[in-house]
């Protein structure tokens, strides 16, 4: 097993990568999961779990129920398993059900430990690791939510067999995300290094740049906007298909796309960067197409965002493992680059 510290201001915790280990907690612990990721892996799971006492809940499947329904669900689980402050939750799953357990588990009695037990290829590289978690509402992707550090992540590859296609390359835009603006020897190896050949590696290494960049920038001031990389295009896909078209994922890799595409008319990104970087995306299939509905809207969405400090904040590359945060370009510029999704 391979085995990462992640040191917050709120404390240390390891990441753990290989064959699940036994786990034994001295303390109630109420498991969430989704309906599917429950019936496939649940009853295996809770075989390597030892504790006090048990519980489990499932929520509904998808990104449309990352909502406060959902979470005062959970909530309402943990109080009829009687949790105390010394107890904890275990998320089961993928992204949503990370975000949710953790933001759940943040304001359960002013806040209780959770673990992280991520069962896609995104959340395993990415959204249970860092401490970010929330929930979606009316006016957009994650604006309600809390920066609640795990108490532990295991990440086994094994829950990625279930996995279908389209999930799991939605998994590879996020780690191809860190790639293009954060870390460019990561590039140059998912370059010539197949992830699916190459995969507890792969794993690891996008686990390594969120953990050197988390701990650099817990709260997300500076280098942490990196990974919000697509992001701003991204979460407006996602709410204007009422979080139900599109896997966060897939809406990462077009809104790269439509990031790379104003950073090449700001000249920030010259266009063979331009040109590498879309060659990488195509080899995994996230050239996909996407007609924007209402631009209008659209825009609006963007200026929700919670990165947001003048105007909308863009996270552009400026080449291959580096970025710029760009808060004023002008609206009429932004339209002309997104036409080409119009």
């Amino acid at each position: 097993m391979m085995c990462l510290e992640i040191t917050t201001r709120q404390g240390s915790y390891f990441v753990h990568l290989g064959d699940l280990p036994q786990i034994t907690l001295d303390c109630r612990v109420l498991v969430v999961s989704d309906t599917q990721v429950g019936q496939l892996y649940l009853n295996s799971f809770l075989d390597h779990l030892e504790a006090t006492h048990i519980s489990t809940h499932l929520v509904p499947v998808g990104e449309a129920f990352k909502n406060w329904e959902s979470v005062e669900s959970i909530l309402e689980a943990g109080f009829r398993a009687r949790l105390g402050r010394q107890d904890c939750m275990i998320a089961l799953g993928g992204g949503v059900v990370s975000d949710m357990v953790g933001f759940a588990s943040a304001i359960y009695k002013r806040g209780i430990d959770f673990y992280n037990v991520p069962t896609t290829l995104l959340a395993q590289v990415d959204a249970s690791v860092g401490g970010k978690t929330g929930i979606n509402n009316a006016h957009g992707k994650n604006l309600i939510g809390a920066f609640h550090a795990p108490k532990g992540v295991y990440i086994d590859p094994v829950f990625l067999k279930s996995l279908e296609a389209r999930a799991f390359k939605a998994g590879v835009a996020e780690m191809i995300k860190k790639a293009i603006c954060l870390d460019a020897s990561y590039f140059e190896w998912l370059h010539t290094h197949p992830i699916k050949t190459h995969l507890l590696e792969a794993i690891f290494k996008s686990v390594q740049i969120k953990a050197r960049v988390v701990e650099a920038d817990e709260h997300e001031k500076g280098l942490r906007m990196g990974l919000n990389y697509g992001h701003t295009f991204a979460h407006a896909i996602e709410k204007e298909g009422d979080y139900s078209q599109l896997l966060h994922g897939e809406a990462v890799g077009i809104g790269m796309r439509m990031a790379n595409a104003l950073a090449l008319e700001l000249g920030l990104l010259d266009p063979t960067a331009h040109t590498r970087v879309e060659t990488l995306l195509r080899a995994y299939g996230l050239d996909l197409s996407y007609k924007i509905k209402n631009m209008d809207m659209f825009y609006a969405t963007m200026q929700q965002d919670k990165k947001n400090s003048a105007g909308v904040r863009f996270i552009l590359p400026t080449g291959i493992g580096s970025f710029e945060m760009v808060d004023d370009v002008p609206k009429n510029v932004v339209y002309e680059v997104l036409r080409i999704w119009a």
